[in-house]
C-alpha cells in the first residue's frame, strides 16, 4: 500500500470511528449506559451483523470498520471529561444557548469534536472540523450542522492560536 493510499484507509477508518463514537455516546446518554457494556455491543453484535454477512448476505453494502483505538480513546475520554467539555463549549454558544439545552445528539457531536481538539494535536483543527461537519450532516439537515460549525470553529482559535 502507498504511503497516500494508507493515509487514507487510517483516515476513512478513524470517519467510521468518530461517526460509531458518536453513535455511542447517544446511546450512553439517553440511557445512562456503562461505556464499556456499549462498546462492546457495538462491536460484537452490531457491527459484526451490519458488515454484509448476516443472513441476508449481500443486502448491506460493506462499511469500513471503525480504528477501534480510536473509538475507544474518544469514547472513554469524551466519558470521562464531559465536564471539562461542557465548561469549553458553554462560552462558544451564543447567549442564547446552554449545553444542557442543546439536543443530546447535538451535545454528543460538539463534546467529540472539542475532545480532539483539545487532545488530539497533531490533527489539524480543520481536518477535525470537517470531520464533525460530516457527522453532523449525517443526522441533522439544517441550522444544527452550521452551529457545530461555528462552536468548532470557535474553540478550535481558542484551543489552537494561531493554527486557523
Amino acid at each position: 500500500m502507498t504511503e497516500t493510499a494508507e493515509k487514507g484507509a487510517t483516515g476513512n477508518r478513524r470517519s467510521a470511528a468518530r461517526l460509531v463514537a458518536v453513535q455511542a455516546l447517544y446511546e450512553m446518554d439517553m440511557v445512562n449506559a456503562d461505556v464499556d457494556a456499549v462498546l462492546e455491543e457495538f462491536f460484537l453484535k452490531r457491527w459484526r451483523q451490519s458488515d454484509g454477512d448476516g443472513p441476508e448476505n449481500g443486502e448491506h453494502a460493506p462499511l469500513t470498520e471503525p480504528d477501534q483505538e480510536w473509538l475507544n480513546d474518544l469514547v472513554h475520554g469524551v466519558s470521562s471529561g464531559q465536564e471539562e467539555l461542557d465548561g469549553l463549549i458553554g462560552p462558544a454558544l451564543s447567549e442564547d444557548w446552554t449545553v444542557d439545552r442543546l439536543e443530546a445528539l447535538l451535545r454528543v457531536i460538539l463534546r467529540a469534536g472539542t475532545y480532539e481538539l483539545k487532545i488530539k494535536k497533531n490533527i489539524p483543527a480543520a481536518v477535525i472540523i470537517s470531520e464533525y461537519l460530516d457527522v453532523a450532516h449525517a443526522f441533522f439537515e439544517g441550522g444544527e450542522t452550521r452551529m457545530v460549525n461555528g462552536v468548532l470553529d470557535h474553540l478550535a482559535r481558542d484551543l489552537r492560536t494561531g493554527e486557523l
